[in-house]
């Protein structure tokens, strides 16, 4: 299991214990390591929620000597202009406005804005204009939250 999956799993029942979402973990082994997770929370994510999480792990991460050298561990919400990155996305943020350019057109159209109403087996749906609208993921060529 590499460090990204353990450090998933050892994320799950601290994210759940305030009812929080991982979005995505990223480690960079260049130059100084660096260990990125990104939380969110629906009702907001608060620098208290990025404190509890970024104390939790640290503790566990030290005790489990999972990394063995120096590392920075840094833990933010995913940020306001962040493009969505993989399929658990699209349910995590279900409800929020998005933006979605397509590859090719669908329906005549490459830009959609619209609710996220969530992933139904390969498609995003989206209702755009009080529409309900499929989106092929692999059509899509970029998506991130309209603030």
């Amino acid at each position: 299991m590499d460090i990204v999956e353990r450090v998933k799993e050892l994320l799950i029942p601290i994210l759940e214990e305030k009812k929080l979402k991982l979005v995505d973990i990223e480690f960079i082994k260049e130059g100084k390591p660096v260990l990125r997770i990104y939380i969110y929370n629906p009702e907001g994510t608060t620098i208290e929620n990025c404190e509890f999480v970024s104390r939790r792990i640290g503790t566990i991460l030290d005790v489990e000597d999972l990394i063995p050298y120096s590392y920075t561990l840094e833990v933010s919400s995913p940020g306001l202009d962040r493009k969505l990155k993989n399929k658990e996305e699209y349910e995590i943020f279900k409800g929020r406005d998005i933006k979605i350019f397509t590859s090719e057109p669908i329906n005549e159209k490459s830009f959609f804005k619209g609710k996220l109403l969530g992933l139904e087996n390969e498609d995003v749906k989206i209702e755009e204009d009080n529409k309900e609208i499929k989106i092929p993921l692999e059509k899509i060529n970029k998506a991130q939250l309209d603030f």
